[in-house]
């Protein structure tokens, strides 16, 4: 699914009046609690919708209460707002992958799944994204109605991608994937994340913008729209974190 599109949940938090009032940012709130999503977290769709949407849905895993991503041909985000707040130090988070999604290849349209992804996406000024993909963006925002980021940074559980790639979305460039974690990692093992939120965005989006926009929202999400596949993913303990 074209990217630009799946984040318009984010999109009405872009703008001036998001940059003008930058504050920290606020502790999250738990993806999960008391056996359902969390409060202040929100299924983000697109406009007109085809592909069902992805389940989230709370699961308990030992001693553990997780956010379940299942994606079955279908797509979604699990958004929550942060309107115009400065990013903080880091991006903590846990997550495994129960089932890969073997038709998962990020870097074509028809491959473009992510089994396990969390983003930030950010009020980046419109006038330092290159001019054709600032024509292309106006474009998307006029087809929704909506002010879509012009940044938004993913950290993904890729398929056969090599650990440590930094892949433009097929769809829009103003969606940028790092690949943390691949299909061989895919089993009952969790692993611990904890991303340098400024360090990464240099690395994705850097050349265009040299200085870290505030934040507008931070999503969850799998999808499986586009290989019709499936997949099955938890993550839980997702957090800023101090340096």
């Amino acid at each position: 699914m074209a990217a630009a599109f799946g984040l318009a949940g984010a999109a009405a938090l872009t703008g001036p009046a998001a940059a003008q009032g930058a504050a920290p940012a606020p502790p999250l709130p738990p993806l999960v609690a008391a056996g359902k999503i969390g409060a202040g977290w929100q299924v983000a769709n697109l406009p007109d919708q085809k592909p069902p949407p992805t389940r989230y849905s709370a699961e308990t895993l030992g001693d553990r209460l997780v956010l379940r991503l299942e994606a079955q041909g279908s797509y979604g985000n699990l958004l929550h707002a942060l309107p115009g707040v400065v990013a903080p130090a880091r991006l903590a988070w846990s997550w495994r992958v129960a089932e890969p999604n073997a038709g998962t290849a990020l870097r074509s349209k028809t491959g473009d799944d992510v089994a396990a992804k969390v983003c930030l996406s950010f009020d980046a000024p419109l006038a330092q994204v290159p001019f054709g993909e600032r024509t292309l963006l106006r474009i998307a925002r006029s087809r929704t109605g909506q002010d879509l980021p012009a940044a938004t940074l993913c950290w993904v559980w890729g398929g056969p991608e090599a650990v440590g790639s930094v892949i433009d979305n097929a769809y829009s460039r103003r969606v940028r994937y790092l690949v943390l974690r691949n299909a061989p990692e895919a089993g009952e093992r969790w692993f611990d994340e904890s991303r340098d939120i400024a360090a990464d965005f240099q690395r994705a989006f850097g050349a265009e913008i040299p200085t870290l926009p505030p934040l507008v929202a931070v999503l969850v999400g799998a999808d499986a729209d586009n290989t019709g596949g499936r997949s099955v993913a938890h993550v839980t303990a997702l957090r800023f974190a101090a340096p």
